[in-house]
């Protein structure tokens, strides 16, 4: 067994402490402080590097959720334009058939309600200036009561995909009074 340090003796003199160097810590809490600041720097750095990147990635799935959805659109596109057309050519050719018809064109336009609730808009530019951001003019024809330059007729309707172009209207446009 060790025995107990002794106490030290009334008489002893204490150890002698270095002097202190007041300039050297004062210099090394410059340098502490400086580090302090370069490190706080990063770490804000760092926080808006990160809501950077969650704002970056967020928008990047919304853009592809937009372009999935724009190119299931344009695909559904040519049916649309087909139940349209089978509409129109039915109440001509079949007028017997009125209520079958009317069903079908109820179908038709829920569809076309729940295809609007997800941004997609039709394009109806009769009677208004030819466009050709939103027209492709596919003919013209003279007309006394459509002005020259204005949309005669749409042969193939045109669409918006939130407010962005999925479709330009196909459109005969007024050359305005025929000219003899």
């Amino acid at each position: 067994m060790s025995k107990p340090p002794e106490p030290p003796s009334p008489d002893a003199q204490p150890e002698a402490t270095p002097p202190v160097d007041a300039a050297a810590l004062l210099a090394q809490l410059d340098a502490t402080q400086a580090e302090a600041v370069k490190y706080k720097d990063m770490y804000v750095r760092s926080l808006a590097d990160l809501d950077n990147f969650r704002r970056r990635a967020a928008r990047d799935k919304e853009d592809t959720r937009r372009a999935a959805a724009a190119a299931l659109l344009e695909d559904l596109l040519p049916a649309l334009d087909n139940l349209r057309l089978g509409l129109q050519a039915s109440l001509q050719a079949h007028p017997e058939a009125s209520a079958v018809i009317d069903g079908i064109k109820l179908i038709s336009d829920q569809l076309r309600s729940v295809l609007a609730q997800h941004g997609l808009k039709e394009i109806d530019p009769v009677g208004q200036p030819f466009d050709a951001k939103f027209h492709e003019s596919v003919a013209q024809q003279p007309s006394t009561e459509v002005a020259d330059g204005h949309v005669l007729q749409v042969l193939r309707p045109g669409y918006l995909l939130n407010d962005r172009l999925l479709r330009a209207a196909s459109v005969v446009v007024s050359s305005g009074p025929a000219k003899h």
